[in-house]
């Protein structure tokens, strides 16, 4: 009879990263490397991009593990907005570096449906059986928001709602989410 697989410890590996222990990082990385570049890559658009930001994620994972606070949220959650906060930093980056004309713009990638989108989270059963509870607009918001990096102004624009609504959509559901995974 096997015995249950124990799950993986992202805040002890945290704490074995800040005391400078390099197989910790490696065991992250061999862990959830492949789904955060997939965040990555959905958000950048662009394989090579994608990588280097998560190489770049994995630095500052290295370099700042001593700063994760537990009490501010979970461990996996702080690897993961850091990973998302780079590839939107790069985003924000290269949109101010190119002009895009009018023909680029009509050829861009359209949205996905929803479904694809929660096929992402499927690694995380928790986040995905908490998301599935949301009604669909603050479930499309958040997605929209968090897996394709959408700004407030862009989420009403593709939903063809008010920008005031898209925010609360937002703040509740994350609230949602937030009481549905303690």
């Amino acid at each position: 009879m096997n015995s249950p697989v124990a799950p993986f410890d992202f805040h002890r590996c945290l704490q074995a990263c800040a005391q400078g222990d390099r197989r910790a990082l490696q065991a992250l990385y061999d862990h959830e490397g492949a789904r955060l570049l997939g965040v990555a890559r959905r958000i950048a658009r662009d394989d090579a991009t994608a990588e280097d930001i998560v190489h770049d994620a994995f630095i500052r994972i290295w370099t700042r593990a001593a700063s994760f606070d537990p009490a501010r949220g979970s461990a996996r959650g702080w690897i993961y907005s850091i990973t998302r906060h780079l590839a939107l930093n790069s985003i924000r980056d290269t949109r101010r570096e190119t002009l895009l004309d009018e023909a680029e713009i009509d050829t861009a990638p359209a949205m996905h449906g929803e479904l694809e989108e929660i096929e992402l989270w499927s690694g995380s059963a928790k986040i995905y059986r908490c998301l599935e509870q949301l009604q669909p607009a603050p479930q499309r918001c958040i997605l929209h928001a968090y897996v394709d990096g959408c700004s407030h102004a862009e989420i009403a624009d593709l939903l063809g709602a008010p920008l005031g609504t898209v925010k609360a959509w937002i703040k509740r559901g994350l609230k949602a989410l937030r009481e549905c995974l303690e």
